[in-house]
Parts: structure tokens; sequence; C-alpha cells
């Protein structure tokens, strides 16, 4: 039996099939943007091929297909999601406009607020109020809510989002409105907040409600024809979505919380990032993924992978938890341009899978940093995709020269500044996730996938002095490979305001217990393996607007001392973050959160342990620039064994992605096949 792991990235969609034995064998389709289910069986297609199966064999033979999606996050991105409704408590209906008062730049003044997914018009308050305590102050006015459905009836909105006050406590007034809700309008998405979000702080819930509403008709209609396709096509497996936070669900729980698939393809490449840190046996690991569009960057610390309720998409709040990546538009496909001051710019328009780079052939004339790398010899038209898709290297030429003419500079000259530029925007990403965390990027290794990031490893890694990059077997497709180390996972919380010396420990112990018994109730319901819980808190000191969460993994639940314990957890991880404690001051504890995790197989990471007696002897040699034109050696990255070394000037190829070894430095490979390579100071 296989399980199969499928990426859609917005160039290509990645797939990889892992048997019973660990053997993994993995393709690449064109991603589809106006319906990623067509590219998502055209690489089905290709995946059988290679497998020597029909795709009804494959899919037939498969107990498990794991998805990672980005119909959410192309919604948002594009502003493409459904007709929203806000139903609110009266008075509150501007609260999704006032955000927290902040702006993203508070400096500048002429910068114009996120616009918000709901319109005033389709915001609608309703009569009813509920006690900061849970109480019901004022009841539901049906007569009230009666009038907006009707208004929602006439604005031709799709989606409902129903957020009202303090309902993290008591749901009662949103269970009745939800349901007068389908009884009116039984056609209409409806998203509730003390489902969606249920704690503390109005403007995070109503945002992420109303995100969820957005998004949801969208991603439960692709999901449910992509289950249609398969089901035609002969699959009779379990069909999972990656959600944000790194756990898998099934297809119901990704549509209901349809929010929380918005970082759902990188996601897999966070699990994978965490399965090779494993694998390796390195603790400390800076995931660096890129694509054709985009570049994802994470941070592995001490083998772990961090989560943040502080997600922002597109302007937008969703404050449900989520690994903690930053995106960034630096990608194979991003678009080269020179403005009317001359100034060269690389991004943040990507030409994509369609038309694609210039190179492509597909009509795209925008110069692409793929362009650049055809044309600075990295890349080989003849063997690009397994020469099954060769290049145009006349046209990269073609739009790089334009490029050239309106910067004044020769074709090469603009090509290695396009790809110094995409290399020096890509390593500041990276120093923003650890520089600006407190994280000293040099006592970390880059590891290296996605497609396109073995161009372009090395010059960044060295940018940040970082001295080792892993490039696993199958870079390529790591995010896809890393869905088949996704566990399975839900999350619940729930919100205790009060300082630590007014909880008790038995409050606490039954709060957690609760919790417990519902995330594990509820993952038992698709899962009959191992579960396992995990606990933490979020606490902040009393003058702090802004919670941190703390982890709980290590707190003796039987102790006396119980609530003392956890305050000493939040004061040395609030050290760890920003280098200081209060051990003085009042602490805040604000939500019990508690997930319960599947356990799953890891399969698919058989590592190759057979030293190669033979020399490691390059297939050919390619005219590149590493500082000047040079005869350079070209491996296949295939017919490297562990044992092989070799140092630079050097290119590596395989059939999905291409690694550059500046000169001097060290490429040895390691038991598993991969490549681990130490670099030489300097740059190319």
């Amino acid at each position: 039996m296989f399980t199969i792991g499928i990426d859609v990235g917005g160039t290509f969609t990645d797939l990889v099939a892992s048997d019973e034995a660990g053997h993994t064998v993995f393709a690449k389709s064109p991603s589809t943007p106006a319906d990623q289910s067509i590219g998502v069986m055209a690489g089905l297609d290709e995946l059988a091929k290679r497998l020597n199966l029909t795709r009804g064999e494959l899919l037939a033979a498969t107990a498990r297909l794991v998805h990672g999606t980005t119909v959410a996050t192309n919604a948002l991105l594009e502003r493409k999601g459904a007709k929203v409704a806000l139903l609110t408590t009266e008075g509150h209906r501007d609260l999704i406009e006032m955000r927290e008062g902040l702006k993203p730049n508070r400096y500048d003044l002429r910068s114009p607020p996120p616009e918000p997914l709901v319109p005033r018009e389709r915001r609608l308050g309703i009569l009813e109020r509920l006690k900061a305590n849970g109480d019901v102050l004022i009841p539901l006015d049906t007569k009230s809510l009666d009038k907006r459905i009707a208004a929602i009836q006439q604005s031709g909105a799709s989606s409902v989002a129903v957020c009202f006050l303090h309902s993290y406590l008591n749901p009662v007034h949103e269970l009745a409105a939800v349901q007068r809700l389908a009884e009116a309008l039984p056609d209409v998405s409806v998203s509730r907040s003390s489902d969606v979000l249920p704690q503390i702080k109005e403007y995070e819930r109503v945002s992420t409600t109303v995100v969820n509403a957005y998004v949801e008709p969208v991603v439960r209609r692709y999901l449910n024809n992509l289950e249609t396709r398969l089901d035609e096509a002969g699959f009779m497996g379990n069909l999972f979505i990656v959600l944000s936070h790194g756990g898998m669900a099934p297809l119901e729980e990704a549509s209901r919380l349809a929010a929380g698939t918005v970082l759902s393809g990188p996601a897999g490449g966070v699990s994978g990032s965490r399965r090779c840190a494993e694998l390796l046996g390195i603790a400390d690991l800076v995931p660096f993924d890129m694509g054709g569009t985009s570049t994802d960057i994470s941070l592995i610390s001490g083998g772990q992978a961090s989560l943040s309720a502080d997600g922002m998409l597109a302007g937008q709040r969703i404050a449900l938890r989520s690994l903690d990546i930053a995106s960034i538009a630096a990608g194979g496909g991003s678009i080269a341009s020179v403005d009317a001051s001359g100034t060269l710019h690389v991004g943040p328009q990507s030409a994509g899978s369609v038309p694609g780079p210039a190179c492509y052939g597909n009509g795209g004339l925008a110069a692409t940093v793929t362009d650049a790398n055809v044309v600075l010899g990295y890349l080989d038209p003849t063997a690009f995709m397994g020469g099954q898709s060769p290049l145009d290297r006349t046209a990269a030429e073609a739009a790089i020269e334009a490029v050239a003419t309106s910067l004044g500079l020769s074709r090469l000259e603009a090509a290695a500044g396009i790809y110094r530029m995409i290399n020096l925007k890509m390593a500041d990403g990276i120093r923003l996730m650890t520089l600006r965390r407190g994280v000293d990027p040099r006592r970390f290794a880059l590891l290296s996938f996605g497609g396109a990031a073995g161009l372009h490893a090395a010059e960044v890694a060295r940018e940040l002095e970082i001295r080792r990059i892993i490039v696993p077997a199958v870079a390529s497709v790591l995010s896809a490979w890393g869905m088949l180390t996704s566990d399975l996972r839900y999350e619940v919380s729930r919100t205790h305001y009060g300082a630590g010396s007014r909880i008790s420990a038995d409050e606490v112990l039954g709060m957690f217990a609760e919790l417990e018994q519902q995330a594990a109730g509820r993952l038992r319901s698709w899962f009959n393996g191992p579960i396992a819980t995990v606990r933490s808190a979020e606490m902040r000191y009393g003058e702090q607007v802004f919670e941190i969460d703390v982890p709980l993994s290590d707190v003796d639940w039987s102790a006396a001392d119980l609530v003392d314990q956890i305050e000493e957890r939040f004061h040395r991880h609030h050290e760890e973050l920003y280098t200081y404690a209060s051990p003085g001051q009042e602490v805040v504890f604000v939500n019990a959160r508690v997930a319960a995790v599947g356990r799953v197989s890891k399969r698919g990471t058989d590592a190759k342990t057979v030293q190669s007696a033979k020399p490691c002897v390059a297939h050919a040699m390619r005219r590149a620039f590493f500082g000047m034109w040079r005869d350079i050696p070209v491996y296949s990255f295939d017919s490297l064994s562990p044992g092989h070394s070799l140092t630079g000037p050097a290119i590596i190829e395989a059939e999905t992605t291409t690694v550059l070894v500046d000169t001097d430095d060290r490429v040895s490979v390691n038991a598993l096949g991969w490549l681990d390579i130490t670099l030489r100071n300097g740059a190319i």
C-alpha cells in the first residue's frame, strides 16, 4: 500500500508516494490555478507512470493521501473569496475596521488601512448583550435578528460570520442566531466565532471568523470537487488536509475551519524540515524553501518548530495557531523590471506557471530569475524537468537583454544583477526570521529545498555567514514529502482570565482535563491509533497587552505547587524570548490549550547506508559564470552515493532541481544520500 503527499505550489504541483518498505518516488506537474484539482490529477497520472501503474491502480493501492492546498491562501491574496455578511452585537460592527488601533507602518501617515473583507453595509448589528462573565445582560432580540437575516438575503451574501460580544464564554446567542440562519437561509455558509476561535480578544475573534467565512465556501467547493475526482478515479483510502499548525485533518474538519488552511502547503515543508532535523541529528536548522513563486522561511530550534497565534495574511488577522513561517515574494518566476529612475527590481510580481518565465516558451516575455539562471549557465535548458520540458535559451536571452538595455548594462551584467538581488532579498527574509527573534543564524545549518533553492542557497548562506548547507535527495518536493510525516492534530482552547495567584490548582487541572477529553474524543472519531496530548498556556504580565505561548510538557501535574510551576515556566520562557523576566510582577493566565496528536508512521525516509567504492565522476562539463566564464564539472545527484565527496566549483543536477557549488566549497554525501555542503568564506 502507498501513502501519497501532494503539495500545490504557485508554479508546480509536487507529489511523493511511499510504499510500506519506505521506497519513495516523486513527480511534478504544472499547477492549474483555475482549478487545482486538475493539476493534482495530472500529477497522479505522472506519479503512476513512474511506478509502472495506471492512475486507478495507484489510487486503489493508496491507504492515505495527504494534501497541502493554497486555495484559501489564493482566495485571500487575490480577494476572490465569498461575499460575506457579518452579524455582531449592536454597536460593534466597526470593530473589524478599527482593528487594534495600530497601523502596519505607524510612521507612514499616508498608508491606507487594509480594506476589510466585509463592507460596512453588510456589517449588521443585533440587539443582544452578554456581560464580561458570560451572563446574559440583554436577551437576543429575535425581531432584530430576523430583520438582519432579511437584509443578508437581499444583499446576496453567500456566507455569514456570526460574532457576538463575549460569546467565547457563553455561545447561547450565537447558537440561536445560527439556528435561525439555517432555517431562513439553508444554502448560506455560516461561521460562528464560538466555534472558530472561542477565546478572548474581540478583534482577533471577529477577524478570524470573517476570514473563515470568506474562504470556507471556496475551500469546501475545491475539496468536494477533489474528493469527487478521486472517488471517480478509484481512490478508497483516507484523504487528509494539512492545516497551518502542521497537523492534518479530514476534509470536513478542513472545510469547517478553512481559515486554518492558509499555510497548508508551507506547513508540510516545516513538518519535513523537522523530520530532517531528526534524521540528521541536527537540532538547529533554517528551512529555506524556494519555489517558482515565493520563498518560505522558518526555524527549527532544538529540533522543534515554533507555533504562533499572530498570523497575518493579505492584511487580515488570523489568530488560529499556525507554524511560524515567513513567506516572501521571491521565486524562480519573480519578474525583473526597471522603474522610471533606472532602478532594477526583482519581484514581487511573478510569472507563475502561466505564462511562466520567458524560457518556458509559453508566451511569457518578462525576464525572471529563472531566465537569469539560464543566461548565467546555471541551468541546462536541455535537462530541465528531466528533459521533458526543455527551456528556450534564446527567449531567456531576449528577456534579459531588454532589462539590460534599460539599465545600460550588458546581458551578463543584468543577469548577474538579478541573481544577486534575489539572493539579497532572501537573505533579508532569513534575517527577519532569525536576528529579529534574537537568534544568531551562524549557529544554524541551512536546509535547502524547493525546486529553485539549490541554485541560490550558497550565496544566501554566505551572506548570513552560515557555513553549512544540507540538500536532501527529495529537496525539490520536500513539502510533499514532509506531509507523509505529518500527524493528525486537533486543538481546543479555553479562556480563563485572572491573575495567577487567584487561579487554583484545581481550576487548572479541571480545565485541562476537560479540554483533553474534548480534543482526544474528537480526534478518536478520525483515528484509531495512539493519541498523545500536548498542553500549553497563553500568559502575560499584568501590564502587558499580548500573551506568549508557554509549553507545559515538563510540569508535574500532581504537585501541590502546580500553579507556581506554571508561572515559573512563564518567567523562564519570557526570558528566552525577550532576554528578561519580572518574577515580582503579577502573572495573568489567559488561555489554556490542548492539542490531541495522532501519531502516524514516518515512512519514506529510508537511508542509503552502503558507501560507494566508485569514485565521484562528472558526467559533463558546462560553461557557467562563477565570477568569470569557466568550464564547470556537472554531476548527477542520483549518481552520488554515501561516502562520495567533491570540491567546487561544480553543478549537481537532479531531474527537478540544480545545486550550485562554489569554488572551494566542500560537498560530502551523508548516509541518507543527501548533500552536506561546507562553505568557504567569500561569495560567487
